[in-house]
């Protein structure tokens, strides 16, 4: 969770776009970045096409918000069915769902370059497909003032965590976890598209904070669970132990995060009902 996820990008600009707060261009831009290129592949197309001229023909078939999903096993977040789509948002770890088409966007992603190169030396191209989905209510989606309790108190456990398990701060890779949280911070400026409430933005803030943490209570960058020694953690019973203590955290990370993006869409929905009442 110390990188925002594709997902996340293309609904919170791809919001702002449909909302006419900024130009297809700037959309395109900001959801592509940092990869070199993102195609999709539309109904009834054999051939992807660009982003702007995918965006706009959502907009023609009706859309009028971005969702997002981000499943993992055991926790299909976000999600609304069918089994096929899911199954598919389910291996990529997160989805967009379109709503007022019935679709839904998941992305492939392929990388080109050495092994050990850096990360900025990696080719990046994203293809994102679209796919049937149900129009029902996300899966386990909080409000975002229910996310914004959960997680302060998240934060807490993690910290104790942490603490507990004499990890904070030590050794080099919790280093670079901190460093990679700081330097996504102060891009965070623009962590959300125009359009989104304030709330919304800290509770992504916040969310990303907390997966900061774990990523580093977990002794890696990426929240897996390897097992290796780093701070308290010299055994696999001792690895299993943090991960049963962290998961719910990570947990409530997951689902603020899924929260702050939808926010847009939510409210979006809540306006139109309020119109028909």
């Amino acid at each position: 969770m110390l990188t925002e996820p594709r997902s996340g990008r293309l609904a919170a600009w791809g919001n702002a776009l449909l909302a006419g707060l900024v130009s297809p261009d700037e959309a395109a831009e900001r959801i592509a970045a940092p990869d070199a290129r993102h195609r999709v592949v539309l109904p009834g197309d054999d051939d992807p096409v660009g982003l702007t001229l995918a965006l706009g023909r959502l907009r023609s078939l009706g859309a009028v918000g971005l969702r997002v999903a981000l499943p993992v096993p055991g926790h299909p977040l976000g999600l609304s069915g069918p089994p096929e789509f899911n199954a598919r948002a389910l291996e990529a770890e997160e989805a967009v769902l379109v709503h007022g088409t019935a679709l839904g966007l998941v992305p492939e992603v392929y990388e080109a370059g050495p092994a050990d190169a850096d990360p900025e030396d990696v080719h990046t191209e994203v293809l994102w497909e679209c796919l049937p989905v149900r129009e029902a209510p996300p899966a386990d989606v909080p409000p975002l003032a229910e996310a914004e309790r959960e997680l302060a108190e998240a934060m807490r456990e993690a910290t104790e965590v942490l603490t507990r398990l004499d990890v904070a701060g030590s050794g080099p890779v919790a280093e670079a976890a901190l460093e990679a949280y700081r330097a996504r911070m102060e891009a965070g400026r623009q962590l959300l598209a125009p359009g989104y409430p304030p709330r919304a933005v800290r509770v992504l803030e916040l969310a990303q904070r907390v997966g900061a943490l774990v990523s580093i209570a977990y002794g890696d960058g990426s929240g897996a669970g390897d097992v290796r020694e780093h701070g308290g953690a010299v055994s696999a019973a001792e690895m299993a132990a943090r991960s049963e203590a962290l998961r719910p955290v990570e947990r409530t990370a997951r689902r603020a995060q899924v929260a702050a993006y939808n926010a847009y869409a939510e409210e979006l929905e809540r306006r139109r009902e309020g119109g028909r009442a």
